[in-house]
């Protein structure tokens, strides 16, 4: 991260900072209703990015309450006093139920101890509940103000001085119950905590052939139940949205009747505590257990995961997308008028944007509504897109179409956590499709060796939290194997082709479409899905595998940094995977809280290394005991890890020490996260059914012919869509030297780290999410796939 870094590359960039200053101006922050891991890293981002646009920023400590109270609830912060709290679980600023501020009295009091303050500007991260509380307050906001001139309280002057009260958003919510946003701060860390239980649970079952029924969170919302089941591969799952039809109980029986049959040592059944039949009765695990042991007599057990769901340290999904959320909730308020609505900053595809508050409280009161009048296909309908892979959570029948066509399943490159998970669903989906899945071990090189077999619905069963690649994964290309490659296909009548991988898969189904006019054989629909520690795709924003990397990532540098704890003041300097790109080193940094990131596509010379000494050194004389440098393992070929180690180590003598780590194959091993779970299980679906409609269309003369450009393509996330585009014409996109693609939207970022870091920078507000309306992204809108 050089301390002096260059102004963006775009020449259109309409607004700086210097358009945004918040001189003069005072934010207020706090958190409400029930807490969620993450909501301390938008407290943070908050407050610096606050602070950084020169604006005074104030703590409100237990929520509506403190703000009520007043005195020493409200607090001005600093820069130091968010320091270290990115890693910690529920809120350090507190949060509290408040009857009060439902009154008009407790709205009056809490009128009068902002406006003491000077505090216009309010940034509420809670629930549904307390953005509507947040709103009412804004509404009422010139009625209270007359009120304190008539009591004496304020004078006219300062109601004038202080005549608007601004309100952004932003949604705590482990239950991502919330309508206008993909997800919500806390959700990705709870499917953690979920994830945890289920996969320690599952090695529990397989030794007595048990059957577990575990209850989640989700009163109102099933998606912590039914993304869970999706990650763990459940047998059963019970959603408040979407109530069995009447005579679940026989059909769950004879599903886990058939599991055992077929010699799976374990059942586990996954429902909401919300969970209702089509008569609105409670589904509760009690009563599933009771059902299972009288009518099948199988050792069943109950776990019920309550509040462990809520704690522990945020991921670093929730830790990424809190501080983004954080900064842009402090450009909102910048830019806030007197006119402008209230409003949430959300998060669409991977980008942020503000929808209009009372918007989306609307359409999540709708859902409620629907529930409580039975109209559960509305339910369905308002709640969104999470809901339309249902199929994969629960399979309560095998009826399957039927087709003559063979379509072949391999993974290329190295492996990455998810593989197996995306494996697993193109298998599944396939067979539900009506056709032969083959799986293809180690790559190209299994190709050409004929390592081909069938692969059917039981050979993937338990794959989802399997890392690394069951099937076997290796770098060779296909170029030198053509021959061999197009006879394989050819012996086994391959009608299509699904390659998951990293840039070698790219490469390769490359090498694959240009080889069509010498080989018929590859004229069938192909298609590759990115997975790759590295994210270092052309044409997809996300690879599978990079959020269980990340997540290694931020887990060793809080560990590394505690080991610190109660020694000197002390620099680890972190190398991290990734080649050329540097994704890994600039994301996992931002959600670590590092002070510096060296990447290949930012240059540094030894002028920026000597200022980022200097930074750091400033840093460290005040109450700040830690530093964090990450390092992306090709970044300079001359500033080594060694180097940059022996230059912070020499230049901080006197005021810190210095150690460094090598982090290696570590980001690649481990269990797959629940994003790279659930997002390879999407994505594989979508590319097979991709592969389904291709095949139709190209199926003539009693064969599939497929030899045009969009018939060999990459399904990737782009913006806020997945997107099927040709690999030709993704050549330009590439820096094939590298491995790399030219443009890679997460450099955005990197002025954010910065900030976060305290470094002066300029900052590309351009692209900044403008005030949308939330029927832009309603569910109906089926062409746009959410990244989870």
């Amino acid at each position: 991260m050089a301390a002096t870094a260059a102004a963006p590359k775009r020449q259109d960039t309409k607004k700086f900072f210097e358009n945004l200053s918040g001189s003069g101006k005072s934010i207020a922050v706090l958190t409400s209703g029930g807490d969620a891991q993450g909501m301390n890293a938008a407290v943070r981002a908050v407050v610096r990015m606050g602070i950084y646009v020169g604006a005074k920023v104030y703590f409100i400590h237990e929520g509506y309450q403190g703000m009520v109270d007043g005195g020493d609830n409200i607090k001005e912060a600093t820069w130091e006093s968010v320091s270290s709290m990115l890693q910690v679980g529920g809120t350090v600023i507190g949060s509290a139920r408040c009857k009060e501020f439902r009154t008009h009295e407790g709205r009056l009091k809490a009128a009068l101890n902002l406006v003491q303050r000077s505090i216009t500007n309010l940034c509420v991260i809670g629930g549904d509940g307390s953005l509507t509380g947040a709103n009412l307050f804004r509404e009422e906001w010139s009625e209270l103000l007359s009120e304190l001139v008539q009591q004496g309280s304020i004078s006219e002057e300062a109601a004038r001085t202080h005549s608007s009260l601004h309100i952004v958003g932003m949604v705590g919510s482990i239950d991502n119950d919330f309508c206008g946003t993909d997800m919500t701060i806390g959700t990705d860390s709870a499917l953690h905590r979920i994830i945890e239980v289920v996969d320690a649970i599952m090695t529990t079952a397989q030794s007595h052939q048990r059957t577990f029924v575990l209850e989640v969170m989700g009163r109102h919302c099933g998606y912590l139940a039914l993304v869970s089941a999706l990650a763990c591969g459940a047998d059963w799952v019970f959603i408040p949205e979407m109530p069995p039809e009447d005579g679940w109980e026989d059909s769950m029986c004879q599903k886990l009747s058939e599991n055992r049959a077929d010699k799976k040592r374990l059942n586990i059944i996954i429902v909401a505590e919300g969970a209702i039949d089509s008569h609105n009765k409670a589904i509760t695990p009690d009563y599933i257990k009771d059902l299972v042991v009288r009518c099948l007599g199988f050792d069943t057990r109950v776990t019920i995961l309550g509040h462990v769901q809520r704690g522990g340290t945020p991921s670093a999904f929730d830790r990424i997308l809190a501080s983004r959320m954080g900064v842009e909730a402090v450009l909102a308020l910048l830019e806030a008028s007197p006119t402008t609505p209230a409003c949430v900053v959300s998060l669409v595809g991977n980008q942020a944007v503000r929808l209009p508050l009372m918007e989306c409280v609307q359409m999540t009161q709708e859902v409620q509504k629907a529930m409580d009048e039975k109209k559960f296909e509305d339910a369905v309908r308002l709640r969104g897109r999470y809901i339309s892979f249902f199929c994969f959570a629960v399979v309560t029948s095998e009826i399957f179409h039927f087709s003559n066509f063979n379509v072949a399943v391999l993974n290329v490159g190295a492996p990455a956590a998810g593989m197996n998970a995306a494996v697993r669903s193109a298998v599944r989906v396939g067979i539900t499709e009506g056709h032969k899945m083959f799986a293809v071990s180690d790559g190209f090189e299994g190709f050409y060796k004929g390592q081909i077999k069938e692969i059917k619905w039981g050979d993937v069963g338990g794959w989802t939290g399997q890392g690394g690649s069951l099937l076997g994964t290796k770098r060779t290309l296909p170029g030198k194997h053509l021959e061999k490659i197009a006879e394989q296909m050819r012996i086994h009548n391959i009608n299509a082709l699904l390659v998951i991988g990293g840039f070698e898969a790219y490469v390769g189904l490359l090498e694959l479409s240009a080889a069509r006019d010498k080989y018929s054989e590859f004229c069938v629909p192909m298609v590759m899905v990115p997975a790759t520690v590295s994210n270092n795709i052309p044409g997809s924003d996300l690879s599978i595998g990079s959020d269980t990397a990340l997540n290694a990532i931020t887990d060793t540098c809080d560990r590394i940094k505690q080991s610190a704890s109660g020694t000197k003041r002390r620099v680890f300097i972190i190398e991290t995977m990734g080649g050329y790109c540097g994704y890994l080193a600039t994301v996992g940094g931002l959600a670590a809280g590092a002070d510096a990131v060296y990447i290949y596509e930012e240059p540094f010379d030894i002028r920026d290394l000597q200022a980022n000494v200097e930074h750091l050194t400033q840093k460290m004389k005040t109450s700040i005991q830690r530093g964090l440098v990450l390092r992306n393992e090709s970044c300079n070929e001359n500033f080594t890890t060694d180097f940059i180690y022996q230059l912070y180590s020499e230049e901080g003598h006197g005021v810190f020490d210095c150690r460094k780590n090598i982090l290696g194959h570590m980001q690649q091993g481990g269990a797959p996260s629940p994003f790279d779970r659930n997002f390879g299980t999407k994505v594989a679906a979508k590319a097979i059914q991709w592969i389904s409609q291709t095949l139709k269309e190209s199926y003539k003369g009693g064969r599939v012919f497929a030899n045009s450009e969009d018939t060999a393509c990459l399904l990737g996330m782009r913006r806020r869509a997945m997107v099927f585009q040709p690999v030709s014409q993704l050549r330009d996109e590439t820096d094939f030297v590298h491995r790399i693609p030219k443009e890679q939207w997460w450099l955005k970022l990197r002025p954010l780290m910065k900030i976060l870091a305290k470094y002066k920078t300029s900052y590309d507000v351009s692209d900044a999410g403008q005030l949308e309306h939330v029927t832009r992204i309603r569910p109906k809108d089926t062409k746009t796939t959410s990244a989870i």
